[in-house]
C-alpha cells in the first residue's frame, strides 16, 4: 500500500491492533506493534527495522528495533487473538501444515544451517519456520508458528556443534527447546491451537509431514481427520488383505497374526489398477476464463481403499486390523503414471470431489508464503535472536490477517 492508503484505514487499523495486541499492556507496546504493521503494510523493497523506519513519521528504528529484539512481550496471547478472530471471519474448511524457508548468511541466526528448503529448491543456508493456517479456497491465515532447530542447535545430539552453547546462548534460545522433527512441530502448533478453543474441520499438509506414519497415527489418536501428501514409496495393504496365524505347533504362545501379503507401495498399487481406474473429478474455479466464465480445475484420479502400512501402524494396532484409509492419486490423461498421491483417513462415504478439494487446499499456503515474502517482509528481518524471529513472524501474521479482513470486507478497497 501507499503512504495515503494507510493513511486511510489508521483508524481502522488502530482499532484492529489494539484488539490483537491487547496482551501488550506495558506503556508504547501497542504503540510499537502498529507502527511495525503499518511499516509491513507500506510499499517499500525493504521491510526489515531501519527502512520501514525511515518511511513511518516520527518512528525511530532503535526504538522499532527494541520493540521486536528486546522487549519480553508474549507472543501466544497474540496469536491466540488472531486465531479466534481469523476463524470467525472466514470460516476455514481445513487447517494446514508447511513450512517455508529464510535464506541466511553467517551461522549467528537461530536454527540456521545448511538443510534443504523447497524456497530455494536445494540445501542451502536457512532457517526453516513451521506454520499452521486457517484455509478456505478464498481466504487464510497464518496463526501459530514455530521455528525447526536442527540438531546441530541441540546440545544433546550428537550432531550439536562445537560452539553450540555459545551460539544459543547468543542466540537466546531457551534452555528446555531442542531439535524436534517439523512433523513434530505441526502437531506442536494443532494442539496448541486447540487449546484455545478452536477445533479443525481437518488437517492437511504435504508429504513432508505426510510420510511419517508417526504424524498420521497422532492426528488419528487426536480423532481428527487428514488429508495429506505422501511420497510414491509410501507402503500399504489393499483394503481386502487378510490377516492370518501360523499353524500352532502347541508349544509356547500361540503366533500372532500377520498380514498374509506383503504391504505394497502406494505408486505399484495405484499402478497395478492401470489409468481405466481414474475417473475425471473437477474440484474449484480456476484463474483461466471461457466465455466470461472461470474454467474449472479438472484432472483424473484413481480412488482406492487400503490400510496404511509401517512399523509405527502395525505396532499402534497390535493384533487388530489396521485402519482402513483413502488411497487418492492424480493421474492426469496425458502422464504415464500418477503425479501426486493422498492418504486420508475420512469415511468411506465421503464424496470423492470433496476429497480432492480437501487435498488440493494446500495451494493457499504457497499462495501465502508468496504474499507473506514478496509483499509483506516474512524473511526481511535481520535480527539474530530466538524472541526476534517470534516477535517479527507474529506482527508478520496480524499484518496479513488485516489485509485479509480488508479483502473480505464489501465495503472497503482491496488493499494492492
Amino acid at each position: 500500500m501507499d503512504v495515503r492508503e494507510v493513511e486511510r484505514l489508521r483508524a481502522d487499523l488502530a482499532d484492529f491492533t489494539s484488539d490483537v495486541f491487547g496482551s501488550l499492556t506495558r506503556a508504547g507496546w501497542q504503540d510499537r506493534a502498529g507502527q511495525y504493521v503499518r511499516g509491513l503494510m507500506l510499499d517499500g523493497r525493504r521491510k526489515s527495522i531501519q527502512p520501514m523506519a525511515g518511511r513511518l513519521p516520527g518512528v525511530h528504528d532503535q526504538a522499532l528495533n527494541h520493540f521486536v529484539t528486546n522487549s519480553p512481550w508474549d507472543v501466544v496471547p497474540v496469536r491466540r487473538r488472531l486465531a479466534v478472530r481469523m476463524e470467525r471471519a472466514i470460516t476455514p474448511a481445513a487447517w494446514a501444515l508447511d513450512d517455508t524457508g529464510w535464506l541466511k548468511c553467517g551461522t549467528a541466526s537461530p536454527g540456521v544451517a545448511r538443510q534443504y528448503t523447497g524456497t530455494a529448491g536445494k540445501v542451502t543456508n536457512c532457517q526453516i519456520g513451521v506454520s499452521l493456517n486457517l484455509v478456505t479456497d478464498t481466504a487464510s491465515c497464518p496463526v501459530d508458528w514455530r521455528l525447526f532447530l536442527p540438531e546441530s542447535w541441540d546440545p544433546a545430539s550428537p550432531a550439536a556443534a562445537a560452539d553450540v552453547d555459545q551460539r544459543r546462548a547468543r542466540a537466546g534460545i531457551p534452555d528446555d527447546v531442542g531439535h524436534r522433527e517439523k512433523w513434530r512441530l505441526g502437531l506442536d502448533t494443532v494442539d496448541e491451537t486447540i487449546g484455545w478453543g478452536l477445533r479443525p474441520p481437518l488437517i492437511v499438509a504435504d508429504a513432508g509431514y505426510g510420510d511419517s506414519g508417526e504424524f498420521r497415527h497422532g492426528l488419528a489418536e487426536r480423532g481428527l481427520s487428514y488429508v495429506v501428501q505422501v511420497a510414491t514409496t509410501i507402503s500399504v495393504y489393499p483394503q481386502t488383505a487378510v490377516r492370518t496365524a501360523p499353524p500352532y505347533s502347541g508349544v509356547g504362545p500361540p503366533p500372532k497374526q500377520r498380514y498374509r501379503d506383503a504391504a505394497i507401495s502406494v505408486k505399484d498399487l495405484v499402478l497395478s489398477h492401470g489409468a481405466a481406474a481414474a475417473r475425471s473429478v473437477s474440484w474449484r474455479d480456476g484463474s483461466r476464463t471461457r466465455a466470461s466464465r472461470p474454467v474449472k480445475m479438472r484432472s483424473r484420479f484413481v480412488f482406492l481403499r487400503v490400510r496404511p502400512a509401517g512399523r509405527v501402524l502395525l505396532a499402534a494396532h497390535r493384533d487388530q486390523d489396521l485402519p482402513e484409509a483413502w488411497l487418492i492419486a492424480q493421474w492426469p490423461p496425458d502422464q504415464a503414471e500418477p503425479t501426486k498421491y493422498w492418504l486420508s483417513n475420512l469415511p468411506a462415504t465421503t464424496a470423492k470431489r470433496s476429497l480432492i478439494r480437501w487435498a488440493k487446499l494446500r495451494w493457499r499456503i504457497e499462495h501465502d508464503y508468496r504474499e507473506l515474502k514478496t509483499g509483506l517482509g516474512l524473511d526481511h528481518y535481520e535480527g539474530r535472536t530466538w524472541q526476534g524471529w517470534h516477535h517479527h513472524v507474529t506482527l508478520v501474521a496480524a499484518a496479513h490477517a488485516y489485509c485479509t479482513l480488508q479483502r473480505l470486507d464489501p465495503k472497503a478497497p482491496a488493499p494492492a
